[in-house]
């Protein structure tokens, strides 16, 4: 990639992340009494957890979809495939179906996001490392078995809901999907530390993505242990969606526009800048979303349908874009 390239990607980068702050604070200032003390104190603590987490998440989501995609060497698929949005709602699901909504699993914000990340963490994990085993570290057949458990796990949530009480459905509804209307300030501090632990952990095999793209013939014959690393980033991706999964809810399309965005926008291979971009993109539509669906729709309209509807989309011009190309 020459010098140009380089600094005209730098400047989309800066681009994206002025964006960024002028949707952050249209999000932070828009409709605020800033002649009232006390209503500007209590704005501020509203939407100060709320800007955390969708930074948060977009980051997560973000940087998760651009190493998945280079690990499955395709650019239409998301993370969303492995199942962790199924098995968040089976999680939600069962919790209400067996304890109700009343119980502290369903109410108490603190227990209920550890319940999700304790029990996605542990089946990505224990799952995900036994299927490379089996498989002999074959990526395709992994992601076939995690479209299968994400079926499964689908199909479990709906003979769930089909017989429980209509009045316990009615009130799990509202948290199986994604919203950052109430938001638990207490897990943001516990959600940083996990990703920057993943992200600490991964750091040699996050370093090697350039190389590892390159295929698996050359990457080993450059030095790589491959199957290690395609292992380790895999599960390490899988928690990385469970933890933004967790936090506020499945938003499926999400990770393929923003990763997609951010590969025809800078057009390159060094993943440190794909990941950046991909993660501004996240921020650009996550708080820009947020920013209608309280100012223009009065939260009428969670921000996910947004996205869900606009993904969808997005996905079938990728598809028929690809298939021309």
């Amino acid at each position: 990639m020459n010098r140009a390239a380089v600094r005209s990607n730098r400047r989309k980068l800066i681009i994206l992340a002025l964006l960024v702050l002028i949707c952050a604070a249209a999000y932070m200032l828009v409709e605020v009494k800033f002649g009232n003390p006390k209503l500007f104190r209590y704005a501020m603590k509203i939407r100060t957890p709320k800007l955390i987490v969708m930074l948060i998440t977009a980051f997560a989501i973000g940087g998760a979809s651009i190493v998945f995609q280079s690990i499955i060497n395709n650019t239409i698929v998301t993370p969303c495939l492995l199942g962790m949005n199924a098995l968040y709602t089976l999680i939600h699901t069962a919790v209400v179906f067996v304890a109700g909504s009343g119980s502290m699993l369903a109410i108490n914000a603190n227990l209920s996001f550890g319940v999700d990340l304790v029990l996605m963490g542990i089946i990505a994990t224990v799952v995900y490392s036994y299927l490379f085993k089996k498989t002999r570290h074959n990526v395709l057949y992994v992601l076939l078995i995690g479209t299968v458990l994400s079926s499964f796990f689908s199909s479990i949530q709906n003979t769930l809901t089909r017989i429980m009480d209509p009045n316990e459905y009615d009130s799990l509804l509202a948290t199986l999907v994604a919203s950052f209307s109430n938001i638990n300030v207490e897990i943001i501090v516990f959600s940083v530390i996990i990703l920057a632990g993943i992200t600490f952990v991964l750091r040699k095999e996050l370093a090697l993505l350039d190389v590892i793209t390159l295929g698996k013939d050359q990457a080993i014959n450059l030095g790589v242990d491959y199957d290690r690393c395609i292992r380790r980033l895999l599960l390490g991706v899988t928690l990385y969606i469970a933890v933004a999964t967790a936090m506020v809810g499945p938003i499926s399309f999400l990770g393929l526009i923003i990763a997609n965005l951010s590969r025809q926008l800078l057009k390159t291979y060094r993943h440190s800048q794909l990941i950046l971009g991909s993660t501004l993109f996240g921020m650009v539509v996550l708080i820009g979303g947020q920013v209608i669906v309280e100012h223009v729709y009065s939260y009428a309209i969670p921000v996910s349908v947004f996205i869900t509807v606009g993904g969808g989309i997005y996905f079938l011009y990728l598809l028929l874009t690809n298939r021309r190309a």
